[in-house]
């Protein structure tokens, strides 16, 4: 079998990528000679643009994260494209798990306390779980969520049907899941349809102890009306690991709400996601000198 020549850039990418391309069958060479080209960095769609250009020889590009928001002006028909799909699913979802237990059960508003106060929380025990988005996070999740027997409905574009959950509807039906939730988790992809997914009517029609989690992108929630939300106790609180804007300013009112938790887009760090994309890399490039279907493939088309 020939080995497929492969480009790693930029030259600063981790060197277990290189040691992932060669331990996948691959040659690692200058991008001049490549067959294909592994991009690692994730805010430079320009340059990745440039080595396109310069290099139209590259049949495969494989980016590093799910979100590919940055490179959607670079992709086209012409060669295959595969991204993070599912790669950072586990400690995003275990991620979920946190935020919600440390909204639902106080533990945000308590660590910010300096006196015994008056007692909070809300059960995921036996609770109602609405996520929007259908990919490997909340693939993992759903697993995560078994055993506190939650009763988990699904929002998403496509309706098929996902083991563990109880129902699988369409974004049209969105409100309806809102409606009683005590958990609303974010876990879709951001595209022009869903910036905004939630502003200030589906806040309205999420009840008032559920809590919003956000592992997606921060574009997906209108953060005046998220402020306005929490302010007045309309919703229980939200856990952001994602915001609009990003990073958060250091002035920004969520950072003084007691019912808002905010980490720093920190879900997966980047030594827990080099190993993981290494492991993703190594797979696909093994796939690739096969002639086999690659692993978390871009829909050119739809964005994602």
């Amino acid at each position: 079998m020939t080995r497929p020549k492969i480009a790693v850039l930029p030259e600063s990418s981790p060197q277990m990528l290189r040691d992932a391309v060669a331990d996948g069958g691959g040659a690692v060479v200058d991008v001049e000679d490549a067959d294909a080209l592994i991009w690692a960095d994730p805010k430079n769609p320009g340059g990745l643009r440039h080595a396109l250009d310069t290099n139209p020889q590259v049949r495969w590009v494989q980016l590093p994260y799910a979100g590919i928001e940055p490179f959607v002006d670079v992709l086209d028909h012409e060669r295959a494209w595969t991204c993070g799909k599912g790669v950072y699913a586990e400690p995003v979802a275990e991620h979920v798990l946190a935020l919600a237990l440390g909204g639902m059960r106080g533990i945000g508003r308590y660590a910010r306390e300096t006196t015994w106060s008056e007692p909070y929380g809300v059960n995921l025990l036996g609770g109602r779980v609405a996520i929007l988005g259908g990919g490997e996070i909340t693939r993992s999740l759903v697993r995560l969520l078994r055993p506190f027997g939650a009763h988990i409905t699904v929002v998403r574009r496509s309706l098929e049907p996902i083991d563990g959950v109880a129902a699988v509807i369409g974004t049209d039906r969105l409100h309806d899941a809102l409606r009683d939730a005590d958990l609303v988790v974010l876990a879709l992809a951001l595209t022009p349809e869903t910036v905004g997914i939630i502003d200030a009517a589906a806040l309205e029609a999420m009840p008032e102890h559920a809590w919003l989690v956000n592992v997606a992108r921060g574009g997906h929630i209108v953060t005046d009306d998220l402020v306005a939300a929490l302010r007045d106790g309309r919703i229980g609180g939200a856990a952001l690991d994602v915001t609009d804007p990003e990073p958060l300013p250091d002035d920004h009112p969520l950072w003084r709400l007691p019912n808002a938790i905010i980490t720093p887009h920190i879900a997966n760090t980047p030594e827990m996601g080099r190993v993981l994309l290494a492991a993703r890399v190594r797979e696909n490039v093994q796939r690739f000198a096969e002639g086999a279907d690659l692993i978390g493939p871009v829909d050119v088309d739809l964005g994602y």
